[in-house]
């Protein structure tokens, strides 16, 4: 997807968001629905206040950027390239990736932050395919 087609896609949501240098930053005081896009172009951080529900996304490109809130929705998920952070509120759904919640996966360290874990995993291309 190209970055005017997702402009356009939340002009049509009437989403929020800002351009701040090469990035779109999408600002809304609400949660996110884009269930239905396959991909986003680069460069795109969520710092809205609510969710994020990106279904059927199969792929990220790299400097992705989650500051939203609540938690992710990436269900259909098939690859993490490094680049892509997660700093939001909430837990995050890597259904195809891990089978569920980042949480509540079975890998995760006691006493290490499950975000913490995540965004390194994402960085040494655990998640890479």
């Amino acid at each position: 997807m190209t970055r005017e087609e997702f402009i356009k896609v939340l002009n049509r949501e009437k989403y929020s968001y800002e351009i701040e240098g090469d990035r779109i930053v999408v600002n809304r005081k609400e949660d996110v629905y884009l269930e239905s896009l396959t991909s986003l172009p680069p460069g795109v951080e969520f710092r809205n206040k609510g969710s994020v529900n990106l279904d059927s996304l199969t792929s990220l490109p790299p400097g992705v950027v989650f500051k939203n809130g609540g938690y992710v929705d990436l269900d259909s998920l098939t690859s993490l390239p490094p680049g892509v952070e997660f700093k939001n509120g909430g837990n995050v759904d890597l259904e195809s990736l891990i089978g569920g919640w980042f949480d509540d996966w079975q890998g995760n360290i006691e006493g290490i932050d499950s975000m913490r874990l995540l965004n390194f995993m994402i960085n040494k291309g655990v998640f890479e395919r």
